[in-house]
């Protein structure tokens, strides 16, 4: 393909679908750094702990897959903005600002997604530590590192609704 000048370029890379499709990448992918990053954290954490005590391991595997949601939810929202635009079936003709509107939608569960997932990491590493002292605290420890995930679920809520009442 071939362009006439540079203003037929850049209006070609900046349409409102690839705008959207933008949007789409970045929650799936920040959102799935930032899970990757502490489902890692704490299956470091972890691993200290059940070369000690093996029997540990159900206990473990809770919390370290509670950061791993934000990669779903960022999932989500991305196919959330594909159904919209037609990615999976017929594309739909999106202005840039409709596209551009579909980026600023996927940033909250993007954003709040990536931080979230690491900081719920953070708490459920010392939950960790708080299992290898005392072996009966595993609610407690769930439940500190539970509440970091509110803020993310606020994040995917905002992005969805965003995207639902969207006017294609």
């Amino acid at each position: 393909m071939e362009f006439e000048n540079f203003t037929q370029l850049l209006s070609t890379i900046f349409s409102g679908y690839n705008l959207a499709i933008l949007g789409a990448f970045l929650a799936t992918a920040l959102g799935g750094m930032g899970s990757a990053k502490g489902v890692g954290m704490v299956g470091q954490a972890a691993s200290g702990l059940l070369s000690e005590d093996p029997t540990q391991f159900g206990k473990m595997l809770i919390l370290q897959a509670l950061p791993g949601t934000q990669g779903i939810y960022g999932m989500i929202t991305a196919f959330f903005i594909m159904f919209k635009i037609g990615t999976l079936g017929t594309p739909v003709d999106l202005t840039l600002a409709q596209g551009g509107f579909l980026l600023v939608a996927a940033m909250p569960i993007a954003i709040v997604g990536y931080f979230s997932a690491i900081h719920q990491a953070k708490v459920a590493v010392t939950g960790v530590s708080l299992i290898a002292k005392q072996k009966n605290e595993i609610g407690k420890a769930i439940t500190s590192a539970a509440l970091v995930e509110t803020y993310a679920i606020f994040a995917l809520l905002v992005s969805l609704l965003m995207i639902a009442f969207m006017k294609v």
